[in-house]
């Protein structure tokens, strides 16, 4: 499965803080049909994200009904990204 989304970047100030876009409504319904699948403890969706020309492998965490991409440092930098920025996403679910 295969989807492309634009988001916006938005940071967690938890004990872990971290970067993350927030997955639209209408593929969280088609990621939560695929999760029984592919998913791995806490809801998890392993896939491999792509913004601009930067790849990585990551899993998606379900948040309040919804899923969120977690945004890495090195992809950040490589793509020239920060907080409140918006960035095209493009996901491929990976089997566990």
């Amino acid at each position: 499965m295969e989807l492309e989304f634009a988001g916006e970047i938005w940071f967690w100030r938890g004990p872990s803080p971290f970067y993350f876009i927030t997955v639209p409504e209408d593929e969280c319904v088609l990621l939560h049909d695929e999760s029984k699948f592919v998913t791995y403890g806490w809801g998890m969706i392993p896939v491999t994200a792509r913004i601009g020309r930067t790849s990585w492998k990551t899993s998606l965490f379900p948040k309040d009904g919804r899923y969120i991409v977690p945004i890495k440092v090195v992809v950040r930098r490589a793509e020239h990204l920060d907080e409140g920025d918006s960035a095209v996403v493009h996901l491929t679910v990976r089997m566990p």
